[in-house]
């Protein structure tokens, strides 16, 4: 089996391995392949970690691995899941795995959301990250030229007919609010939505739409990049993801009673973000959604 150095000298696997699973994707230069264990990313226990973590965070696998179209040099694992739940077996976990990665010099993009499922969204959200890294690197800004427009802040035309911003990745769940406004399912056909970085730590994301008055779908996500960039602001890509998720449960408002928030309670949740403004790169831009 293949190894390779990173720069710092740090080791993982090359893909794919003799006689191993093909990719099930190519796109923008990069090969991306099924499910791994972090154990067949990474050669052997990297130093400074002990058995144990190693013994526990090689047994852990990652939903797809994004490599180099030459060569097979791992670019990223990603991984879709819900977070843990704050001091369980799970989160510590979640936290040797982390660890044993960093060590290894393994990149990593992790989502957390209780309603995206790897199955069903882990492979468009590659597609999309491959293509925003792609157009950054070929739109790169020119010091004495114009900025360019961001890979998300580019008009096209919507499925829908409108015009809009075609790299909008919560742009069907929109859609799908007003239809259910129009049908009567919800009483407020507009996604609403926020988005923060947290200083040295992750990005996180909100959505909401009102289904009852007062009462609304509330969907966060988070977007943890290691050593790994999305190619666009990933506190925007967390607000999309979370209205993508959004769009998942107004699938399902017809099929069972929808576990809503207070309208009270959530701008609740959002004075006290608010309230952490000096937490935040770049601070807090939605003081607006504070308003009386």
């Amino acid at each position: 089996m293949t190894i390779t150095g990173s720069d710092e000298g740090r080791l993982l696997r090359t893909l794919p391995v003799a006689g191993g699973r093909v990719p099930v994707l190519q796109r923008a230069g990069h090969q991306v392949h099924p499910a791994h264990r972090l154990g067949e990313l990474v050669p052997g226990r990297p130093p400074g970690i002990t058995g144990n973590q190693w013994s526990t965070a090689s047994r852990e696998g990652y939903d797809l691995v994004v490599c180099a179209g030459e060569g097979g040099r791992i670019r990223a694992a990603v991984e879709i899941r819900p977070a843990a739940p704050g001091g369980s077996p799970a989160q510590r976990v979640e936290r040797m795995k982390a660890t044993v990665a960093t060590a290894a010099g393994l990149p990593v993009l992790r989502v957390e959301s209780p309603t995206l499922r790897a199955a069903d969204h882990a492979r468009r959200l590659v597609e999309y990250v491959l293509d925003a890294r792609d157009y950054a690197a070929a739109t790169a800004a020119d010091p004495e030229g114009p900025t360019p427009v961001g890979f998300r802040e580019i008009l096209g035309r919507l499925p829908d007919g409108r015009t809009g911003y075609v790299n909008d990745l919560g742009a069907l769940a929109r859609a799908a609010a007003v239809e259910a406004y129009v049908s009567r399912r919800l009483v407020d056909p507009i996604v609403r939505g926020l988005h923060v970085r947290w200083a040295g730590g992750p990005a996180e994301g909100w959505s909401w739409v009102e289904v009852r008055p007062g009462r609304c779908l509330v969907e966060r996500v988070t977007v943890r990049e290691h050593g790994f960039s999305c190619g666009i602001d990933p506190a925007w890509l967390a607000e999309d993801l979370a209205a993508v998720a959004i769009g998942e449960r107004l699938r399902e408002l017809d099929d069972a009673e929808p576990q809503l928030v207070a309208r009270d309670a959530l701008r609740a949740d959002i004075l006290a973000l608010q309230a952490r403004r000096d937490e935040l790169v770049d601070g807090f831009a939605f003081d607006h959604l504070c308003a009386d």
